[in-house]
């Protein structure tokens, strides 16, 4: 299979992460500070706990806006900090988010009412019914309560990721109710055209991203890409290669180590959309995944017929060769995480170690093809096989098999615990945090 290479990026070029991170904290930052400034120009009340109330929901407002562009899906961000990362940071934005609008409710609240004869709930109820745009703001509130209890980690647990996702969905009801409620009964919005102007922008260019990194994007790629199966695979009992072909692939923006959200459009799994890495480089040709038979929609994949339409979102993933900082690398693989790592063995430029860990010779799926590549390029290559204790990747035997690791980029994916297992063996073993990458593939945080 021809694969299309590109070098690592030099040593001493600023991290990609590095350069992302920065710029969301760099604009989250500047924006926190024009709103202040706006707020300021547009004067304060004589009730402390009414400031203070406007204050927090202003902040509100710019975090919700935030966390649309967390989870827009946007390339740029998505190759650079990965949907794993972005994910976790929506979700405990959305915490903080949750607390700001309390705190504005409680505020707003308390303070109206030291100037009334009500108690606070009772003031609530009345500014909804006198106020224009406040009962929008009371069903947003109680949307993004649903919606924060359905975040909470014992619910999703419970909750499949459809479900999560459809609850999700009424975000963007919230979104545009506390819009209405800010441009009908906000101080701040309407103080003056600059701030007008401002306020507009902010939501168009959150709501935009959402638009054009959910819905438009993928549509696009799809229609232009046409992809569909070309065959299917099985490399053991529980396990099976999708291949999928379509048009111009040589210009789908893809690389090894990434995943696709898929969709095959049968009539019974057209709604579910499972994550799956590519499990070979792309050659421009066609696109692989693997599987292993884990749940409903992996252990459907055998059945599928040639010709098959295919719908795919993306690629994701920061988990690629662009944050290289060392000329050599380890790879590490447990179970069928082996997919992105053998498509990154592909890709890669330098010196290799690859250590696939496995209960037993039986369950290294691909590794024959991972031999003949390793030979290929010259790679080491270590099948280490056994139960999970004693922890076969200990930092002894990790150390044993790659003496130096901390002078490697190394690059980690596999089940959690194996994962977390090693990325513990790494701190003892000193590896820099820069030049370790790995992806949790969770898509609900």
């Amino acid at each position: 299979m021809t694969t299309v290479q590109s070098p690592p990026a030099p040593p001493t070029a600023i991290r990609p992460k590095v350069v992302a991170r920065t710029g969301l904290y760099a604009v989250l930052a500047a924006n926190a500070a024009v709103v202040t400034c706006f707020a300021v120009q547009a004067g304060f009340a004589s009730n402390a706990l009414v400031v203070v109330g406007r204050f927090a929901g202003l902040y509100a407002a710019l975090l919700m806006a935030f966390q649309l562009l967390l989870v827009a899906r946007l390339p740029w961000l998505d190759r650079r900090i990965g949907m794993d990362r972005l994910t976790n940071w929506h979700r405990w934005t959305g915490f903080g988010l949750l607390w700001t609008l309390v705190a504005h409710v409680v505020f707003i609240a308390f303070g109206y009412a030291e100037s009334s004869s009500m108690n606070p709930v009772s003031q609530v109820v009345d500014l909804a019914e006198t106020v224009e745009g406040v009962f929008r703001a009371v069903v947003a509130m109680a949307l993004i309560l649903v919606l924060g209890g359905a975040s909470a980690r014992w619910a999703r647990r419970r909750l499949a990721y459809e479900t999560w996702h459809f609850i999700h969905l009424y975000a963007y009801v919230a979104v545009v109710l506390a819009f209405t409620h800010q441009v009908a009964a906000g101080t701040t919005f309407t103080a003056s055209s600059a701030a007008t102007a401002y306020w507009y922008t902010l939501w168009g260019v959150a709501l935009g991203s959402v638009a054009l990194g959910r819905l438009a994007l993928p549509l696009w790629r799809n229609w232009r890409h046409r992809l569909r199966v070309e065959a299917v695979v099985p490399e053991a009992d529980n396990v099976v290669s999708v291949y999928i072909t379509g048009r111009d692939l040589d210009r789908m923006p893809a690389r090894a180590g990434q995943f696709f959200l898929w969709r095959f459009l049968t009539k019974d799994r057209w709604w579910q959309a499972n994550p799956f890495s590519l499990s070979a480089a792309p050659d421009g040709t066609r696109l692989r995944l693997t599987a292993k038979a884990a749940g409903e929609g992996s252990a459907g994949l055998r059945g599928l017929a040639p010709g098959t339409r295919v719908f795919a979102e993306g690629p994701y993933g920061a988990f690629t060769a662009m944050h290289r900082t060392r000329p050599e690398a380890v790879l590490i693989a447990g179970g069928v995480g082996v997919t992105p790592i053998r498509a990154l063995l592909e890709e890669i430029h330098g010196h290799a170690v690859v250590i696939y860990r496995v209960a037993g010779e039986r369950d290294a799926v691909l590794y024959e093809e991972l031999r003949e590549l390793a030979l290929a390029k010259g790679a080491d290559l270590h099948l280490v096989t056994g139960p999970a204790a004693p922890d076969r990747l200990a930092p002894r035997e990790l150390a044993a098999l790659v003496p130096d690791i901390a002078q490697r980029d190394v690059f980690l994916c596999g089940p959690p615990p194996m994962m977390n297992a090693v990325l513990g063996t790494l701190r003892e073993l000193d590896v820099p945090k820069p030049q370790i990458h790995f992806e949790r593939f969770s898509l609900a945080g």
